[in-house]
């Protein structure tokens, strides 16, 4: 075997050394047999206790029997499933990973599997006698649109990894949370959407594997066909260009080769993440860098790898729902994504530094005091909307009377006990996980973080869901306890990693990944196992000011009315920090001491909102966001605007979620987050112009 590498700036042609052939070799044979037991493993488990016998019998020796028909027509296409899939993602992971030479990039990190999960999910409700053919296309058509959207947002296929990884984060947050929205309003059309989105390889025969195989093994060869060129392709890119190689021509081949393999697994069996990245990451590890040995052994071991996730959730199948294995590989996952933050965290990240979206502040020419009065008016006037607007409507007449002491005693409890403390809640816990979000942009450096970024909003989505599991008679007023605890505690893990890299911003945002993935999938099993229906569990983890009262307002006001004067007077310390290490260091100023308080006070503010509202996202993204673009980067001008801001936003969708679809209720989560996939898109433009 020959191939081509690069030597001194010139390209000799040398023989792969045996010894990494024997290598791979090995380590593809190793992968084999230990597919082939789980696989074995995995038919036997299930209701139906079979033993190793029965299914040898009903794979080589069919007979009519109850037994042979379940392992023929259910257990063996699911285990083969798995193992297409596995190999699929693995794949794609290398590919992604070598076209953007980005070690974080995989289909889940880049936003595609979530596109292709939403499009599939709008055509079963919309369209599904389009889908007689099956869901290829629409996944396809949607993979293509988010990575097309996720590289617009980090500034192209030259983006720094970590930048790359954050944008499609935020990508995935919000096209979820569109999802999550139809799914919740048309809940018939999309109710057996829930477990699959979850990534699920239930099969109820061959279909799925007859479907999938051929477009599988197609991407298979494709990428094993330009394996040469893809080693080309880790090199530079003016290197490569003087090889002859069109890297453009090229990485956009494998990109789409990559995208076809990710929109095939989904539309099988739904978004399963973390393959793509735990595969090609161990076969480096052990030394196979070139793409003909390492595309077949990442495939072999990507689908021992989710045929191993799924073993293992069918044999802890504990209630009426069997665990889904994507929740089983994003728990695998995450700590294998801290521990390549940590192992990095010496090299590339500790350089990454800052990231900017490359965003041109555009201020207003109102004077601040003047703007700030703007907003203060716009924010009173959705508050009276919200007043009267609802299932009843208040006219303008009838709230004025209220207000001086008139009015008849509907009117008086519907406004008073009824929507002001709901509206209250909206914006003060907008205003403080918009001040939340503004702190921890300033302590990560980056304005793609939000209190999701740390697991925060993950963290009180499982303090809560515990709570309601362990202790079903708890009184209510305790879930917000609960649910604040979750919060604190997820986010000192990730402190606790990121200390080791002396507060990092890259490091941070990367471990803040791991943890809000595994608290995702930690919040997925806890539904599961506590049979909530599919509404009921979209509801409460969207995040909702649905009901809230008097009494919840008074459990968050006092973080609010404590932590935002603290921060507008360390406000400046951000604005030190904004300069870089160096120049922070040259001034004076602590900086791993002043990142880990202002850090702090982001979190608790962030677990003070959720644990009141539920896990609503997109609020400490979009506010300061929006705020920069009125008054510039000081950060105590941002931190008054963004919290009125953030009042603003969250109110805005309570009165939205209530109002558009009545009776019917959309959680405020849900609607915060559509509207943060449509500021994304309106964001698309000047990043791509950096």
């Amino acid at each position: 075997m020959r191939n081509t590498i690069l030597q001194d700036g010139t390209v000799t042609t040398v023989t792969v050394l045996p010894s990494l052939v024997l290598r791979a070799v090995g380590i593809g044979l190793m992968g084999v047999l230990l597919l082939a037991v789980l696989l074995t493993v995995h038919i036997t488990q299930g209701q139906a206790e079979l033993t190793i016998r029965t299914v040898f019998q009903a794979v080589f020796q069919p007979a009519d029997e109850s037994a042979h028909h379940i392992v023929r027509s259910l257990r063996m296409p699911r285990a083969v499933i798995g193992a297409i899939a596995g190999a699929a993602l693995a794949v794609a992971g290398v590919l992604l990973q070598t076209v953007t030479r980005n070690p974080l990039a995989s289909a889940g990190t880049l936003g595609i599997s979530s596109g292709a999960y939403l499009t599939v999910t709008i055509m079963t409700i919309f369209f599904p006698a389009l889908l007689w053919g099956g869901s290829l296309p629409a996944a396809l058509l949607g993979g293509i649109a988010a990575a097309v959207l996720v590289f617009a947002l980090s500034g192209g296929l030259r983006s720094s990894p970590i930048r790359l990884a954050l944008a499609g984060m935020a990508v995935t947050m919000s096209l979820a949370g569109v999802t999550a929205a139809f799914q919740l309003i048309y809940e018939n059309e999309a109710s057996k959407l829930f477990l699959w989105g979850a990534g699920s390889l239930i099969q109820n025969g061959w279909d799925g594997v007859y479907y999938a195989l051929p477009w599988t093994a197609l991407g298979i060869a494709a990428a094993l066909f330009f394996a040469r060129r893809l080693d080309v392709l880790s090199l530079d890119e003016e290197v490569a260009e003087a090889l002859g190689i069109r890297v453009r021509n090229n990485r956009l081949a494998m990109l789409a080769v990559a995208v076809v393999l990710a929109a095939v697994t989904v539309s099988v069996v739904g978004p399963i993440g973390f393959i793509g990245l735990i595969a090609p990451h161990l076969m480096r590890l052990i030394g196979l860098r070139k793409h003909i040995l390492l595309l077949p052994t990442a495939a072999i071991w990507g689908a021992a790898l989710l045929v191993g996730a799924d073993t293992l959730s069918r044999m802890v199948y504990f209630t009426l729902y069997e665990m889904p294995a994507g929740a089983i590989t994003a728990l695998l996952g995450g700590p294998w994504l801290i521990w390549l933050a940590l192992r990095a965290g010496r090299g590339s990240l500790r350089s990454a530094g800052a990231i900017s979206m490359g965003e041109r502040t555009r201020t207003m020419k109102l004077p601040y005091s003047m703007l700030v009065l703007a907003i203060v008016i716009l924010l009173g006037l959705l508050m009276a909307a919200g007043l009267m607007l609802g299932g009843l409507r208040i006219h303008t007449n009838e709230l004025w009377q209220l207000l001086i002491g008139s009015g008849s005693d509907l009117h008086h409890n519907i406004i008073l006990n009824l929507r002001l403390p709901r509206m209250l809640v909206a914006a003060v816990a907008g205003a403080a996980l918009a001040v939340s979000g503004l702190l921890l942009q300033g302590v990560v450096r980056n304005p793609l973080a939000d209190p999701s970024l740390i697991g925060i909003t993950s963290g009180a989505g499982i303090g809560g869901l515990l709570s309601l599991l362990l202790w079903p008679d708890l009184p209510i007023y305790w879930l917000p306890l609960a649910a604040f605890a979750g919060a604190v505690a997820c986010a000192a893990v990730v402190f606790l990693f990121a200390a080791k890299g002396g507060l990092q911003p890259a490091m941070l945002a990367l471990i803040g990944l791991a943890v809000s993935a595994m608290g995702s999938a930690a919040i997925q099993l806890l539904v599961i196992k506590a049979e909530l229906r599919a509404a009921v569990a979209l509801a409460w983890i969207a995040g909702s000011t649905y009901a809230r009262g008097w009494s919840d307002l008074l459990r968050l006001l006092p973080w609010p009315l404590l932590l935002l004067p603290i921060a507008w007077l360390q406000a400046r310390r951000l604005d030190i920090l904004a300069l870089g290490d160096d120049s922070a260091a040259g001034v004076g100023l602590p900086i791993t001491r002043s990142r880990l308080w202002l850090a702090l006070m982001g979190v608790a503010l962030a677990a003070a909102a959720v644990s009141t509202v539920g896990t609503v996202g997109f609020v400490g993204l979009l506010a300061p966001h929006a705020a920069r673009l009125l008054v510039g980067h000081q950060h105590r001008k941002l931190l008054v605007v963004s919290a009125l801001l953030g009042a603003i936003l969250l109110a805005l969708a309570d009165l939205v979620g209530r109002t558009v679809f009545a009776p019917k209720e959309i959680p405020s989560g849900l609607v915060v987050s559509v509207i943060g996939a449509f500021y994304f898109l309106w964001l698309m433009r000047p990043t791509a112009k950096k």
